[in-house]
């Protein structure tokens, strides 16, 4: 078994919605980015979802059109050990601060869960918080082990982003 440790949230006072997945696949954790893996869909989803030409090549340029449009994300787990990158293989984990996160970032006002490992783990360990004033939205993975759903249906089902991003603006023109 691999020792696996998240990364720091990429998060700042102006980010309204979350997105958290549940842990970096080996090839993330190698190259110490959010999404790494070439096959995986989030940065091109995300990009065209934002309204943007083209992926940002250079890593922190990715990272800064996320928080250009109010955008965090994290991992719902800090530690766990597994061998590969599957979800399914995901033992002795830890959860990240997600109580912590949030009392720090009450801006935050929409969470999105990145794939079925994220949204369980999510659900098992925020049951103790007060999540009332916060969406959650349960979306379908982007990693290229999810197969069956095509860049095209994943668009459809993630365009819940826009529209919470819409209500941000919205808000924060009022």
């Amino acid at each position: 078994m691999s020792e696996c440790q998240s990364f720091d949230p990429v998060a700042d006072t102006d980010s309204r919605l979350l997105i958290l997945g549940s842990m970096p696949g080996v090839r993330s954790l190698q190259m110490q980015q959010y999404y790494g893996h070439p096959q995986n869909r989030f940065w091109p989803l995300v990009t065209m979802l934002l309204g943007y030409a083209e992926v940002p090549l250079d890593y922190a340029d990715k990272k800064q059109m996320l928080l250009d449009n109010r955008i965090a994300l994290w991992d719902v787990l800090g530690y766990c050990e597994r061998e590969g990158s599957l979800d399914s293989d995901i033992t002795c984990e830890q959860p990240n601060d997600l109580a912590g996160f949030l009392q720090n970032h009450p801006q935050i006002h929409t969470i999105c869960c990145n794939g079925g490992k994220a949204a369980a783990d999510f659900k098992k360990y925020t049951r103790q918080l007060d999540l009332q004033r916060i969406t959650v939205h349960f979306l379908p993975s982007t990693s290229p082990a999810n197969a069956r759903w095509s860049l095209t249906k994943l668009l459809e089902a993630w365009q819940v982003i826009n529209t919470c991003l819409l209500y941000t603006s919205d808000a924060a023109d009022e």
